[in-house]
């Protein structure tokens, strides 16, 4: 199965979800074959581009002229590239963004059709790595950025590094780019890449069944699982969780624990949670983390490592009960997870949330925020109310034991 843009979760992260969600995937009902990158040349035999965590994201920082640093955000999950209209412009080719060009039709988790604009691209360099005559389309990452608190220039497909061996490497904050002819063994559990089309789909055990699953780099989600079919055993039965965000338009989550353990190669990680889904399953970065993630589309392979066998745990899911859309001023409260203390201290969709225990919200970066929900008992939310302020303490939950 081919698709334009099978999970783009990351293009669509438009919340700050309390602690508790994935983020969500944009599809494309168009079955279609990528195109290849014009051209790829390695500067040296080995390139090594330092990465920010932010959240369980991998951003990659390149700078090759005068206007940059620039940030990508690098997504397995997604068949084509996205770039914001500030790079597509300054790198277009000539004869792209022509005002009359045809629009690609994407569809979002939620249903709902938007048109983006194609584009090819001069040039897009990561350190010693050149990419010419990259395609793309052009997306306006403003809420990406305001999500992950730092400027966002683009989203990279999985096609973009068609002619290099790939390794995201978790564990170390770093991407490592390769010629795939002229490496060495890679270490770890090699798993043969189920599609004809290089889409980075796998089989893994979930109890004794096989499963196919996307390996999603642009989501920060744990296991999202499609159960049509499954006849899957909970430890934690399914319940209502975050509002997640797409690029048009916000989906309720169901996220529960699994009873079975989930094997990816030779690793186990028994119980996981799982985010459940109508669109394709797919390995997030809330589990990614844990490797180091090599990607051979030359061999048709996947190679995942860490250093220990020891099985993965999956500690509960913490949650303020809330989901924000956020902007550099406020955050606006997207969602409220029912039964949860923030709906029984009556906060409202809509809400608008100034400060975060007593500090300005423009203070709070996602990684800060995580942090809080995960140690933290309480958090205090100031709402703006008309001309006056609302202070609510809110206690801190597990939503998935």
């Amino acid at each position: 199965m081919r698709r334009l843009l099978p999970l783009l979760a990351a293009c669509a992260a438009l919340l700050m979800l309390g602690g508790c969600a994935a983020l969500p995937s944009i599809s494309s009902p168009f079955h279609r074959t990528p195109p290849r990158p014009g051209r790829t040349t390695l500067g040296s035999p080995l390139v090594v581009v330092p990465t920010k965590s932010i959240g369980n994201f991998l951003v990659v920082e390149a700078k090759w002229d005068r206007y940059g640093p620039y940030h990508f955000l690098i997504d397995t999950g997604s068949s084509v590239t996205l770039v914001t209209p500030a790079l597509a412009q300054r790198y277009a080719s000539t004869d792209a963004l022509l005002p009359n060009a045809p629009r690609v039709q994407v569809r979002s988790a939620t249903g709902a059709i938007t048109e983006l604009a194609p584009t090819t691209l001069r040039q897009l360099s990561l350190g010693d790595a050149r990419f010419d005559d990259v395609y793309a389309l052009v997306y306006d990452c403003s809420a990406l950025s305001a999500h992950l608190g730092i400027k966002i220039d683009g989203i990279l497909g999985f096609p973009l590094f068609r002619e290099t061996l790939l390794t995201l490497d978790y564990p170390q904050g770093r991407v490592l780019l390769q010629s795939p002819r002229r490496t060495a063994l890679v270490p770890g559990s090699a798993i043969p890449l189920n599609d004809s089309s290089k889409t980075p789909l796998i089989s893994v055990r979930l109890g004794e069944r096989t499963i196919f699953a996307l390996i999603d780099s642009g989501s920060d989600a744990p296991l999202s699982l499609n159960p049509i079919g499954l006849n899957l055993a909970f430890a934690t039965p399914p319940r209502a969780g975050a509002t997640v965000g797409t690029l048009t338009g916000d989906r309720p989550q169901q996220i529960g624990r699994l009873a079975d353990t989930l094997s990816i190669g030779d690793y186990p990680l028994p119980r996981p949670i799982v985010d459940l889904t109508d669109e394709l399953s797919a390995i997030g970065g809330e589990i990614l983390k844990n490797f180091s993630v090599t990607f051979d589309q030359e061999h048709d392979r996947v190679y995942f490592f860490r250093d220990t066998r020891e099985p993965i745990t999956s500690p509960p899911r913490r949650s303020a009960g809330v989901s924000f859309s956020k902007t550099p001023a406020y955050w606006r409260i997207a969602g409220v997870v029912p039964g949860s203390p923030a709906e029984q201290a009556e906060i409202r969709r809509g809400d608008l949330l100034t400060h975060l225990n007593d500090e300005p919200v423009a203070q709070w970066d996602l990684n800060r925020y995580d942090q809080l929900i995960a140690t933290g008992r309480t958090i205090s939310l100031r709402f703006l109310d008309g001309l006056r302020e609302i202070n609510k303490e809110i206690p801190l939950c597990d939503l998935v034991p």
